[in-house]
């Protein structure tokens, strides 16, 4: 397990870059003042205000993700099954705030704990699961959610 980064905060999303300057795919790669960041060999990010000046233009009318995470990488860090963030069957599922950029879509995971009250270190690592999944073990703080859920939180 490892824990939850906030690390959406400071990126932009590439793809969503890309089709508004309509640049070919592999450009961030030649612009070498331009840190980026990749979740899940997946998502690719480039840190905001570091976009070449010729394009930084843009960054005005790109969407801020901060407090999102891509559904698939916080699945992965919460240790639970996507399904909870893509059907809206889930018990959970209405529990979260979603934002849609260019097909990919986010989960405001930030709002969701500061509305529970859930206190996430930068060293925790987090689990969410129904209640008899959690595993409770050394020094954990344990959050009860509705619907049978509950969070763990390991300093």
């Amino acid at each position: 397990m490892s824990h939850l980064p906030n690390t959406l905060n400071s990126f932009w999303l590439w793809r969503e870059i890309s089709i508004k300057l309509g640049v070919s795919n592999p450009a961030y790669k030649y612009w070498k003042n331009t840190p980026n960041l990749k979740l899940n060999n997946k998502y690719i990010f480039l840190q905001k205000e570091t976009l070449p000046a010729k394009h930084s233009y843009i960054e005005e009318r790109l969407t801020d993700l901060s407090g999102h995470l891509p559904i698939k990488f916080a699945s992965d860090q919460l240790h639970v099954n996507e399904h909870l963030f893509t059907l809206d069957k889930m018990k959970l599922h209405k529990e979260f705030e979603y934002k849609f950029v260019e097909d990919v879509k986010f989960v405001n995971i930030k709002k969701f704990f500061r509305e529970n009250g859930i206190k996430v270190s930068k060293n925790s690592i987090v689990h969410l699961g129904k209640m008899k999944d959690l595993d409770f073990a050394g020094t954990c703080t344990f959050y009860n959610l509705k619907n049978d859920y509950g969070i763990v939180v390991y300093d």
